[in-house]
């Protein structure tokens, strides 16, 4: 047993533990802890998707790994209707949430020792994890033209970014899937914030025809309904691209037992069938990002990029990260330092906009009693 490798040995910390004496702090406070350091739903699964899943729960037997074909479809018709990408619903492939995608993407393409798989400076953790998990090595990275001849299999892409809210426009994600092309890399891009565009117009699928030139060779998209459709806790989503791609990871998942639940599929269905509710809920977002935004310009404040998702990417002049953590403790509000994603953050902190109406104008209330 001494000899074994450890996957555990290869990981970081798991940043969230870092915060438990600020949550503490914020948990003091005599009108209770605003938490806006996690993206987590809050408001009511649709009563739609509910009761999809209710009819579907007589669900005796297993479920297919690929997904039901009316699951795929649907999908497939979302992409298309709100998106603008014409997707095969063969090329289609549900996933138990996207962060076990994400972690499992490298491992699942057969990355190992002496290949490099690149992601963006400032990231969701677990593209740096997934890639440790397969042996690869992770380089974090916005220019791929510096990164000289490293033999790249994989290059992660968020747009809309987690933490920052930035949006790639049409010519940056048209390079990065040429300079991939040309090496013989996957491009995967992680696109769960799409429907979330604030600012500068909607942002593109790494699909769409103006990117990819109506080829999807060598790509792959990741989709959740986490924040659309508040289904975080049914852990529904999927990815599309290249067909070849596609019946790779089916192939591998079918061994691995990588199963959505039926009743999920049969909800996440009915989700992607209607846009109304995902209106209302982004109508939801866009009240609770304007009062937090504007509490904290009021309160000295300066917020970058944040044109898009669910987060404020924010900034104090006189504080780091983990001062402006301990600062906002103080008042009662709990919100995630930049270095999480990278020590290109350690300047800003993610405020989520996720909390209920009531917890955000708490925290505005306290945001603005520091101007």
């Amino acid at each position: 047993m001494a000899d074994r490798r450890r996957v555990a040995d290869r990981l970081p910390t798991f940043p969230w533990d870092r915060l438990a004496p600020h949550k503490a702090t914020a948990e003091a406070h005599p009108d209770g802890a605003v938490d806006l350091s996690v993206g987590t739903p809050v408001d009511s699964v649709p009563e739609r998707v509910r009761e999809a899943l209710a009819a579907a729960s007589d669900s005796p037997g297993y479920p297919a790994t690929y997904g039901t074909p009316q699951l795929r479809a649907a999908a497939a018709d979302w992409l298309g209707r709100c998106h603008g990408v014409s997707a095969d619903p063969a090329a289609v492939l549900p996933s138990l949430g996207s962060k076990e995608f994400v972690a499992w993407l490298p491992t699942l393409l057969g990355l190992g020792e002496g290949d490099t798989v690149v992601h963006p400076e400032l990231a969701y953790p677990t593209y740096d994890v997934g890639i440790r998990m397969s042996g690869a090595a992770p380089v974090a990275s916005d220019g791929l033209t510096a990164l000289g001849p490293a033999p790249v299999r994989l290059v992660w892409v968020n747009s809309p970014a987690n933490p920052t809210g930035r949006v790639l426009g049409v010519e940056h994600l048209r390079k990065v899937v040429a300079w991939a092309r040309e090496r013989g890399a996957v491009v995967a891009s992680d696109e769960c914030y799409i429907g979330l565009g604030w600012e500068g117009g909607d942002p593109v699928s790494v699909l769409h025809p103006d990117v990819c030139g109506g080829s999807h060779e060598g790509l792959i998209a990741l989709h959740s309904l986490s924040k659309r459709s508040n289904l975080a806790g049914y852990r529904a989503a999927f990815a599309a691209g290249d067909q070849a791609l596609v019946d790779e990871l089916l192939a591998v998942r079918k061994h691995a037992g990588m199963i959505m639940p039926g009743p999920v599929q049969a909800a996440m269905r009915a989700a992607l069938d209607d846009d109304d509710h995902a209106r209302e809920q982004k109508d939801r977002y866009a009240a609770r990002r304007t009062a937090l935004r504007g509490a904290l310009e009021a309160a000295g404040w300066r917020i970058t990029h944040s044109e898009a998702g669910l987060y404020l990417w924010a900034a104090h002049p006189e504080h780091d990260a983990w001062g402006s953590v301990a600062l906002l403790a103080e008042h009662g509000v709990l919100v995630a330092p930049g270095d999480f994603y990278g020590p290109a953050g350690a300047g800003h902190v993610r405020v989520a906009f996720t909390a209920t109406d009531e917890r955000v104008e708490a925290a505005a209330k306290r945001l603005r009693a520091l101007a």
